[in-house]
């Protein structure tokens, strides 16, 4: 991990400023080196390259999107489980957080467009990240390992698809009655299946 130090704090500062306010799409290095008062050089030096620079402001991008940032958190509260998974999208579907959702899909469809050149960012949307926190809460919740997991996958991408609806303008309350009955569905399902298991086990 690069050494932090005040100038190249400053710098990541901007470009975090720069990729939620325009995006990263057709970004240059030069270009962005030039928005922002600094130059190629001095970019690679701290940063290493234009996609590890984009890829560290991006990640940095969260920390200003506290309902984002903090939303799992919300599944160690008191209170049923649906009740906990829906708190998450209320957390994370709040309209503060246009910004971000749009700089995420955003850099989602680049990196699936490059998947070599976006390696870190795809194994942090795929089942590390949010997927292995959620299936972590569900195993607390006794859900089995191989249910938990499943369950977290589809959790997660029920999120993004929502999330992508809202971004398309679909009223945010169709939405909300749409996650009400699916995560209804799929934990009960899941719970169904784990006690199944177990049963059969005995």
């Amino acid at each position: 991990m690069a050494v932090s130090t005040p100038e190249r704090d400053r710098l990541l500062t901007l470009v975090v400023d720069h990729v939620l306010a325009h995006g990263t799409s057709g970004l240059s290095l030069s270009g962005l080196a030039r928005t922002i008062g600094s130059n190629n050089r001095m970019l690679l030096y701290y940063f290493g390259s234009k996609e590890q620079l984009v890829d560290e402001a991006c990640r940095l991008a969260v920390d200003r999107f506290p309902r984002v940032a903090g939303a799992l958190q919300l599944l160690a509260a008191d209170g049923p489980l649906e009740d906990r998974l829906h708190a998450v999208w209320s957390a994370v579907a709040h309209p503060d957080n246009t910004p971000f959702l749009q700089l995420f899909f955003e850099r989602y469809g680049v990196a699936l467009r490059d998947p070599p050149g976006h390696t870190a960012f795809l194994e942090r949307m795929g089942i590390a990240g949010w997927p292995a926190e959620v299936a972590a809460a569900l195993r607390a919740e006794g859900f089995s390992g191989a249910d938990a997991r499943r369950c977290a996958l589809e959790l997660v991408a029920l999120w993004r698809g929502l999330q992508l609806a809202l971004l398309s303008g679909v009223p945010r309350r169709e939405l909300d009655a749409v996650h009400g009955g699916a995560v209804r569905r799929l934990v009960d399902g899941r719970r169904a299946s784990s006690r199944h298991r177990a049963v059969a086990r005995t």
